[in-house]
């Protein structure tokens, strides 16, 4: 049973990647961390996160629950989250992109070549 105060994600993901494409949703993902991310360090921090909360509409997490944020995305354990983690933090929240991930990367290699 969920928490009453959960957060409730809706995936709209796997549908922007079905207008944009695999490059044009990884585009807007890094878009997406450079908004949130600090100018100064390069990377999304406690603090950046908390400056930026109401461009999500996350306005009314918690400390606690942006420091929970942190750490399931942060890989390298330097309490900070810089791109390739931010990315792969929205992949793992998104259940539908985890299925189709194989094929969004095929594209993606393909769109290089």
């Amino acid at each position: 049973m969920a928490a009453q105060n959960a957060i409730v994600f809706e995936d709209f993901f796997p549908a922007m990647v079905e207008k944009l494409g695999a490059e044009g949703f990884m585009k807007e993902l890094s878009n997406g961390f450079r908004l949130l991310m600090d100018g100064d360090k390069g990377m999304i921090t406690f603090e950046s996160l908390k400056r930026n909360l109401a461009l999500l509409g996350l306005q009314d997490m918690t400390d606690e629950e942006l420091v929970c944020m942190l750490r399931e995305g942060d890989l390298n354990g330097d309490g900070a989250l810089d791109e390739m983690e931010f990315c792969t933090l929205m992949f793992r929240l998104s259940p539908a992109l985890m299925k189709s991930s194989r094929k969004l990367l095929v594209e993606a290699l393909i769109n290089e070549m």
